[in-house]
């Protein structure tokens, strides 16, 4: 059988740099053996902040790809979990402060399918005036989770009964070509990555990301690797999954504009279509069967869809402050962006 058409595995990225003593602290840890696991500190500090979110994406990373030179045994090392499960406590509560009481859940849904005719979001400001490093800085944002695309959310599908299971395994397999590989979304970004002259390598662009963008990608890993927020794992895939058509229809006609090919285009074009059947799918086939079989579920997914509202808000804030103000939004520039 030949192996022409899989599509490598992608290589585990090196460590990034400590950005404060607790990513230090885990970043030390991981040169050394599994089992001489870091201490756990009383106080992680800002949440939100740089150290604090790095310090979990590197946790967190362990259950994906890992990092190159990095002892595989890392993963259940019970000292890093000890020291995860503080920074988890810490954001999660950051979280639900900043959410506060979302709603009932009907409402909240009825929201996600409102979209304000007068947004002032990325994808409206490079629809109507970014500029070609703008563009590529997004993608650069993006590309921490969207080079995995669908998988942290993977992690809810076995704590989910049927027939909400299957129904989020249609949406999945969407998401994973198909039966074709190559159509695999995070493939399809990186293939968008590439026409805008990107270094499309998994995790490759992690020095360079802020916090902001971190937080968007560990609070997929935080309620996708926790049963008890399995609910909130529903409502962060079924917000992405509801309000994604016509952000991708912009972010599709700004990177036409700004000069990208095909190639650069089809991401997005792709989730244009997927994800309006998605939508429905999400709705009808997972959210309604899941509430209907424990009603209890319903704060815990309105949670997850607020909470995704909030780090999206808090992305968009940065990007649009930095660009407003002609800097560059990333730790570490692109050639042709600005200074940071």
């Amino acid at each position: 059988m030949t192996t022409a058409l899989r599509p490598a595995a992608p290589a585990a990225p090196v460590l990034p740099t400590a950005r404060g003593p607790l990513s230090a602290l885990v970043l030390e840890a991981l040169t050394a053996a599994p089992g001489t696991g870091p201490g756990c500190p009383a106080d992680v500090g800002d949440p939100w902040g740089e150290d604090a979110q790095l310090a979990l994406y590197v946790c967190y990373e362990l259950h994906y790809q890992g990092f190159h030179g990095v002892d595989p045994a890392w993963e259940w090392d019970t000292g890093l979990l000890a020291l995860r499960a503080r920074l988890e406590a810490a954001f999660l509560a950051a979280l639900r402060g900043a959410v506060g009481d979302p709603g009932p859940l009907d409402e909240v849904v009825a929201d996600l399918l409102v979209e304000s005719p007068d947004g002032t979001g990325p994808s409206f400001h490079l629809l109507e005036r970014g500029e070609r490093w703008q563009a590529r800085e997004y993608l650069v944002h993006r590309s921490l989770y969207h080079l995995k695309e669908a998988d942290p959310q993977l992690w809810a599908v076995p704590r989910l009964p049927h027939p909400a299971k299957a129904a989020l395994m249609t949406v999945q397999y969407d998401e994973y070509g198909s039966g074709r590989p190559e159509r695999a979304h995070a493939l399809l970004f990186g293939r968008m990555m590439a026409d805008l002259g990107l270094d499309t390598r998994y995790g490759h662009y992690l020095d360079a990301v802020p916090a902001p963008a971190l937080a968007v990608v560990d609070l997929m890993s935080l309620f996708g690797l926790h049963r008890a927020l399995r609910g909130a794992a529903v409502g962060q895939f079924a917000a992405v999954e509801i309000t994604s058509p016509p952000g991708a229809a912009r972010l599709a006609r700004a990177l036409e504009r700004l000069g990208a090919s095909p190639d650069g285009t089809l991401f997005y074009r792709e989730h244009v279509v997927a994800d309006a059947v998605h939508e429905q799918l999400v709705r009808r086939t997972v959210l309604e069967p899941l509430v209907a079989g424990d009603p209890a579920l319903a704060a815990d997914i309105a949670f997850g869809i607020a909470a995704t509202g909030v780090v999206e808000d808090r992305l968009a804030g940065h990007l649009l402050d930095a660009w407003g103000r002609g800097r560059s939004s990333l730790r570490a520039p692109l050639g042709d962006g600005p200074p940071a």
